[in-house]
């Protein structure tokens, strides 16, 4: 339990800043990308909809990829370290965690011009060395409140019911945009976006939403 103090800490208070807040924020965010044929469309859906998002990307990943890293740096969504090899962070040395957030920070930053200033652990696998680590790069730690797992073989439906489902002001929602064949978010974003428009609801980054 100790691993998830910090972390959970900060998303409750976030949560009782929005509760005092009358304007209606969601912030959905997107890991393992990013993804040419997926995280493209996803933009797409996002910007159809006068929205913005976060996208917690693999440095593999963007490494293959800098020109949809430009288009979601472009788009105004926000980009965070989600570490460089997609690795369960609590399992490493300090030495080893730095490297993972050292070569992705330093990627994002080169490709856009703007240091990353949130992280998600892959898994939500976080320790006191991952805290430590995190607090060197000066990141806040992010998690999410509402997860879709639109990485399982999931319907549609079921994504969106996932994301809907109880939705609450100042939920983070989790969704991937590097994901297997025939994902069901895309489908499911244009079924979500609109309905949570119609809520009431604001689609923000997770940093401005916290």
């Amino acid at each position: 339990m100790k691993k998830l103090l910090i972390p959970l800490l900060f998303f409750l208070l976030s949560q009782r800043a929005l509760a005092q807040n009358d304007e209606k924020l969601i912030a959905l965010t997107f890991d393992d990308g990013p993804c040419v044929e997926y995280t493209l469309e996803i933009l797409d859906i996002l910007k159809k909809y006068n929205a913005r998002a976060t996208f917690f990307v693999i440095g593999e990943n963007a490494q293959n990829h800098p020109d949809v890293i430009k288009k979601i740096a472009e788009s105004g969504s926000e980009i965070g370290n989600h570490t460089w090899s997609h690795a369960w962070l609590d399992r490493l040395t300090k030495d080893d965690i730095r490297e993972e957030f050292k070569k992705t920070h330093n990627l994002i930053t080169s490709i856009t011009g703007k240091s990353p200033k949130i992280f998600r652990a892959p898994g939500g696998r976080i320790n006191d060395n991952v805290i430590d680590v995190a607090n060197e790069f000066s990141y806040k730690s992010v998690l999410w409140s509402k997860d879709t797992r639109d990485w399982e073989k999931t319907s549609v439906q079921s994504v969106i019911s996932s994301a809907l489902d109880d939705v609450k002001n100042g939920d983070i929602i989790l969704f991937h945009d590097y994901n297997r064949k025939n994902s069901p978010t895309p489908k499911a974003l244009l079924k979500i976006l609109p309905a949570l428009l119609e809520s009431g609801y604001k689609t923000v980054t997770v940093s401005e939403l916290l």
